[in-house]
């Protein structure tokens, strides 16, 4: 693997580290296992000439790039995170690369990836693909990101002539459960603008996501012996079962495209006695959000009516907003990454992605933040690949982007 470029070996080699996150934790970060990795980014950094590097209580790693112009540059941040999906394991990646990639099915043991779940794929002929075994996810969400900003600073610490203002670093836990920025401290982080590289395909920027909330709904029964239960017992299961019945089937994630929101039942979990739902709410507008809620409130009343011996309580707390309401008062940071991606040779491509980013809650905490793409693809599965060429691209944009913040300063 050593006739492989920088970036692709340190993707290689993140991609051991097994930093699956959980939803069910309640420690931070979710999981030990991060540290390790972050433990090690934080020798890179410190390797790299970064002095200031440093991990703190919750995990963050971050670190200072210093300027290396006289006069004044707006301070952008560059923010990974190191956690990959509880879908699907990340423990024992099996990292296959595919040179010169011919066109034809990629078998992954008992899988295949092929054009028509995967059609970028056939933009990527006579390039170098990396996929997992089949086994486990790759990790390429995100730990191509990672190895792209780490191989942008050896880029700049080896050619001080490339001329950048006062970079800082951050790579998060936990951003795969909704908590990477839980802890996060903005003003302590020091950078005016930011961006995740947490992207997808080549060349695009995300400058929308979802707006989200979560919704929580308990079904509290009566529970007694079956055979004694006549004119007594009151099931929270069928109560439970009954609202998820009457969710809307034209409002579920796998009838909406676009900018199309959704209603989905993530969880459930009880007895007759008692049962817990949860749910997401998504929709790319904040009035939307109102009207899915008030669709719930309206089936909660229909399965009040139907178990009346039921008590039900539903609760809702906001979880995200579309990042673009902030970007639009910024619009030189997205601006900026235009005009990176098109000195790097690629057609830039602006996106309004049905998720969320670290990005969408870190603008509202007063750092406007859009997505970098990595080039990874089919995040969260077990068909997840990311093509060598594209994060070579990532590195190139990174590089031509802090020339960019320089040049529009002076």
């Amino acid at each position: 693997m050593t006739d492989l470029p920088a970036v692709a070996r340190r993707f290689l080699r993140y991609v051991q580290f097994d930093t699956q996150s959980s939803v069910d934790s309640h420690t931070y970060p979710s999981t030990a296992k991060q540290r390790a990795l972050l433990e090690s980014l934080l020798e890179e950094l410190v390797g790299l000439g970064l002095e200031d590097a440093r991990m703190d209580q919750y995990g963050y790693v971050t670190a200072t790039l210093p300027s290396n112009v006289r006069h004044k540059v707006h301070v952008v941040g560059l923010i990974a995170h190191v956690d990959t999906s509880p879908d699907v394991s990340g423990a024992g990646v099996n990292a296959l690369v595919h040179a010169d990639y011919d066109g034809k099915p990629i078998r992954l043991n008992d899988k295949v990836l092929t054009s028509e779940l995967a059609p970028r794929l056939q933009e990527h002929i006579g390039h170098t693909i990396i996929t997992g075994d089949g086994s486990t996810l790759l990790g390429a969400d995100d730990k191509s990101g990672i190895a792209e900003i780490m191989t942008c600073l050896e880029v700049l610490k080896a050619n001080p002539s490339i001329p950048h203002g006062e970079l800082k670093i951050a790579f998060t836990p936990d951003e795969e459960v909704g908590n990477g920025t839980k802890f996060f401290d903005v003003r302590k982080f020091g950078a005016d603008y930011a961006y995740t590289v947490d992207g997808g395909p080549a060349g695009e920027i995300d400058n929308e996501t979802f707006s989200a909330n979560s919704a929580v709904v308990t079904f509290t029964g009566v529970n007694v012996h079956p055979g004694l239960a006549k004119d007594k017992l009151a099931s929270a299961i069928k109560a439970a079962a009954l609202f998820v019945d009457l969710l809307p089937h034209q409002m579920s994630p796998e009838e909406t495209d676009g900018k199309q929101g959704y209603l989905h039942p993530t969880s459930v979990a009880g007895s007759v006695e008692a049962v817990t739902l949860n749910l997401i709410l998504r929709d790319f507008e904040e009035s939307q959000l109102k009207a899915q809620q008030a669709v719930l409130e309206d089936i909660k009343k229909v399965v009040v009516l139907a178990f009346p011996k039921v008590q039900i309580a539903m609760s809702i707390e906001e979880s995200y907003r579309n990042l673009r309401s902030v970007l639009d008062k910024y619009p030189f940071v997205v601006d900026n990454a235009v005009e990176a991606i098109r000195r790097c040779g690629l057609q830039p491509s602006l996106k309004a992605i049905r998720g969320g980013t670290d990005g969408s809650r870190l603008s509202y905490m007063g750092l406007p933040t859009p997505n970098l793409f990595t080039g990874g693809n089919l995040a969260h599965s077990y068909y997840e690949w990311v093509c060598i060429e594209d994060m070579e691209k990532a590195v190139q944009t990174l590089c031509h982007l802090v020339q960019i913040w320089v040049e529009k300063s002076q």
